[in-house]
């Protein structure tokens, strides 16, 4: 005997159920997209790609997570919870001495006048030699103590002739303009703010003195399982700053609504740093040995440190297309 009633019953039930499945389609479509997990600070990658416009019609989605500087985006790259991230040389180099599985991919040469020490404009050190026996503030294992050592090493000073203090930028900052320091080793855009707000000058850049080279890392386990996606971002980042460079004006624009820094500091940074995309090759490979080997004397590295293995060549030829 045939249960009428019952009918109404599942046809709802089954009204209800396609129903669903059509709500959950786009959640289940979304889940199976591919996705590269992105650290990011503020005004960089993601502003990069955001502003240039190289990221629309992505073939794959992209997670980003916002990193306040570039040693904790390495920590969570080391843990494995993010397949990438763009950070200084240094930076890279002591994560992957101390043992990260991680791989640099992809290149940004910034220009090395993009860093410098700092000195106040209406202070009496007008000389790299006049910071034997002064108060010099940097960061520690990067880019400022680098900076600090090679420019006291080609003057001749020993650093225990000069107080060598380590400080983050924010706290560097405000001891630079209290005169508890008289000199601070950064970069930009931190210089191009001293300089236009506050009246700093820079007593030395860092050309021919520092590496200046910018690492777009990987995890080990994305480039093993994510390699086309992988090569289809460097090319954006290269096509990015194809843009930023012709467009200055309208980045700086972009990034200073992100970060609040004044559009024309921002101008005076991206005029000095001019930041290329480059190509991992060999030639990256040498400079960045050099400025490995002289971190070890420097007090950045504990032991020496073989830079090849820490990058991986393959990357170039999808960049070559």
């Amino acid at each position: 005997m045939t249960d009428h009633a019952a009918a109404p019953r599942l046809a709802r039930r089954g009204l209800l159920l396609a129903t669903a499945g059509t709500l959950a389609a786009p959640g289940l479509l979304r889940a199976a997209e591919p996705v590269l997990r992105i650290g990011n600070q503020k005004g960089g990658l993601r502003s990069l790609l955001e502003a240039s416009g190289v990221a629309k019609d992505l073939p794959y989605r992209l997670e980003w997570s916002e990193f306040p500087a570039a040693a904790p985006l390495l920590e969570a790259l080391n843990a494995g919870a993010l397949d990438l991230g763009y950070q200084g040389d240094l930076a890279y180099l002591t994560a992957f001495a101390a043992g990260a599985p991680l791989k640099a991919i992809g290149v940004g040469r910034p220009s090395p006048a993009g860093q410098g020490i700092l000195v106040r404009g209406d202070g009496p050190i007008r000389t790299v030699a006049e910071l034997r026996g002064r108060r010099i503030a940097g960061n520690r294992g990067g880019w400022g103590q680098y900076l600090i050592r090679a420019a006291l090493k080609r003057e001749g000073i020993r650093p225990d002739e000069a107080a060598i203090t380590f400080l983050p930028p924010t706290d560097a900052s405000l001891a630079f303009r209290s005169g508890q320091v008289d000199a601070w080793a950064i970069w930009d855009p931190y210089i191009s703010l001293e300089v236009l707000q506050f009246g700093a000058r820079v007593l030395v850049d860092g050309r021919g003195l520092t590496p200046s080279i910018m690492f777009v890392s990987a995890h080990e386990a994305a480039i093993r399982d994510k390699r086309p996606l992988l090569e289809d971002f460097l090319r954006r980042f290269r096509d990015g700053w194809g843009w930023a460079n012709a467009h200055v004006p309208e980045y700086a624009r972009y990034n200073s609504a992100l970060t609040r820094i004044p559009v024309p500091v921002l101008e005076r940074a991206y005029a000095n740093e001019r930041t290329q995309p480059g190509v991992l090759d060999r030639a990256i490979a040498t400079e960045f040995q050099a400025a490995a080997d002289q971190a070890v004397e420097f007090g950045l590295l504990q032991r020496p440190v073989d830079v090849t293995r820490a990058l991986d060549f393959s990357f170039a030829q999808a960049l070559a297309g």
